[in-house]
């Protein structure tokens, strides 16, 4: 999706986790490994995002996971609560455009996911130890994202 802001644009960012492995794909543009995510268009907020987003690059639909977060289950005429994002960050996309982005962990109840040809090089699962391993020069907040989520989801399994 295009940029909505010449400047800054808010996006959610998700690290979807199965058994004890992070759901990542290899981003084509920033040819860089990331959690799944987007741009929160103008007719959606973010638990819309979140669950769009999840289904256009992994093809899971609502039923196959878990969002990990407060949400009160009081409901009005003219509202409506959110999940809270685990985290919040502010970064460049490019010199000129930067994304404020909401950061969520999600349980997934399968592994099997589809990559969106469109969007990215690769998908794929990683564990603690895949993290870590140079090899895939997994950006430090990335990683320190990841290992987050898997540990928050090991307590909620424990």
């Amino acid at each position: 999706m295009p940029h909505l802001h010449k400047e800054i644009d808010f996006v959610v960012a998700v690290f979807i986790v199965y058994k004890s492995k992070v759901l990542l794909v290899h981003h084509k543009i920033l040819n860089e490994w990331l959690p799944v995510g987007g741009h929160i268009e103008l007719n959606e907020n973010p638990e819309q995002t979140i669950f769009r987003e999840i289904y256009e690059e992994t093809g899971l639909k609502k039923q196959d996971f878990t969002i990990i977060s407060n949400k009160p289950k009081l409901y009005g005429k003219r509202f409506k609560f959110l999940f809270t994002p685990s985290y919040l960050d502010i970064h460049d996309f490019s010199k000129e455009h930067k994304h404020i982005n909401l950061i969520y962990f999600v349980k997934s109840k399968k592994d099997k996911v589809t990559r969106n040809e469109n969007e990215h090089n690769k998908i794929r699962w990683f564990s603690k130890n895949d993290i870590d391993n140079d090899i895939y020069k997994i950006l430090p907040q990335i990683k320190f994202l990841s290992k987050k989520a898997l540990k928050l989801i090991q307590q909620i399994d424990n």
